[in-house]
């Protein structure tokens, strides 16, 4: 019987991999660095560029040779992608960028507030990133501080929590108190459930109060699945061992198109975020960052990459052909689904002093990493 439901399961993740849209899910295997690989000083004065990102965000072809930003750049550009590296996580990207400078960066909203405030990164002239105007505007105003923009936004998501209607009847407290439930592995699930707790509207500018509140919800269960690989949440609904899991509208859609027939719970709000590209502080000639910039604005490249790891584009002229269905099931354009998110910065946020102390970054993360050993 063991046998038989991994067998199922196998194949359930099999023909996920190419339903809905045909895209791949968004962690593939990683992009191999080109050769020669340049010294560890980050520059590209000659023409090269070294780039950090997420897998599946920027790659060369390996994987499937409808997928080449990379290599079409290069031929049209005349520029060269001397090194990219990827990772999978926020957490990778955070621990990477320590390590060694990067001419563009691909930064989650938690990263991109450390960049800013560290001065690793620069402001970017918006007059030289052509269809910038094209972008959302509050997308914009989220890499804008102090009247100065540090971010090209590139891909968006938001999270939402799935249940399977034959085993409970869907309750947002229940799915966070069950043993039966995936959450996604990442300090910031914290402030989906001080949103599940109903502490506040502002989920990610906690007081300690509201903190601990999200808290008490999260340590309700020590069973729960923490995932980092999206293909655990199918694993799961193809088991039959999750009731409950926090994905993103894609994933939705995948188990729904391969027959499992999922639904989503009704919130209020729900929790959200945004990729940027950034542009490193020491960038000494930013000509060719500039015009993987214009690249990765334009309709065409944010087009493939919806498609290819399903998360909507920050571009909505790229609402067509392949990533049409990504569009739509993240209803791209509707403004009632946009109010409804509230997008993630580094915490604390905003937090006023008259709230009392509001836990950062840091505690986040040192309590996430108790509760999800």
């Amino acid at each position: 019987m063991h046998r038989r439901r991994r067998a199922q399961a196998l194949a359930l993740a099999a023909t996920v991999l190419v339903a809905a849209t045909g895209a791949a899910t968004p962690t593939p295997r990683p992009t191999p660095t080109p050769s020669p690989t340049p010294s560890p000083t980050a520059t590209q004065s000659d023409g090269t560029l070294q780039i950090l990102t997420y897998r599946g965000y920027a790659e060369y072809g390996g994987i499937s040779p409808k997928v080449n930003w990379v290599g079409s750049f290069e031929k049209e550009t005349g520029c060269r992608i001397a090194k990219l590296d990827t990772v999978q996580t926020a957490e990778d990207m955070e621990a990477q960028v320590d390590r060694r400078p990067y001419d563009l960066v691909s930064a989650g909203p938690a990263l991109a507030d450390r960049l800013i405030a560290e001065k690793k990164v620069q402001p970017i002239e918006p007059a030289k990133v052509s269809g910038l105007e094209d972008v959302d505007e509050r997308f914009r105003d989220m890499v804008t501080v102090s009247g100065k923009v540090y971010g090209v936004p590139y891909l968006w998501g938001y999270h939402e929590f799935i249940y399977d209607p034959a085993k409970v009847k869907g309750d947002l407290k229940e799915a966070f108190s069950s043993d039966r439930v995936a959450l996604k592995n990442s300090p910031l699930t914290i402030a989906d459930a001080a949103l599940a707790a109903g502490e506040t509207d502002e989920p990610f500018e906690l007081t300690k109060d509201q903190f601990d509140g999200a808290m008490k919800l999260l340590e309700g269960a020590q069973g729960r699945t923490y995932w980092t690989n999206p293909i655990d949440l199918i694993k799961g609904f193809a088991t039959g061992s999750l009731d409950y899991a926090q994905a993103t509208p894609y994933y939705r859609l995948l188990l729904q198109k391969a027959g499992k027939p999922v639904k989503t719970l009704q919130t209020r709000e729900t929790t959200g975020w945004v990729d940027s590209w950034m542009l490193g502080a020491n960038v000494p000639d930013t000509t060719c960052a500039y015009r993987w910039l214009n690249w990765m604005t334009a309709p065409n490249a944010q087009r493939d990459a919806a498609a290819w790891v399903g998360l909507a584009p920050a571009n909505d002229k790229a609402c067509k052909g392949r990533a049409k269905q990504i569009c739509e099931v993240y209803e791209v354009g509707e403004p009632k689904r946009i109010d409804r998110v509230a997008f993630a910065v580094r915490p604390p946020g905003d937090c006023r002093p008259q709230d009392g102390e509001c836990p950062d970054y840091v505690a986040w993360s040192g309590m996430w990493q108790k509760i999800a050993k």
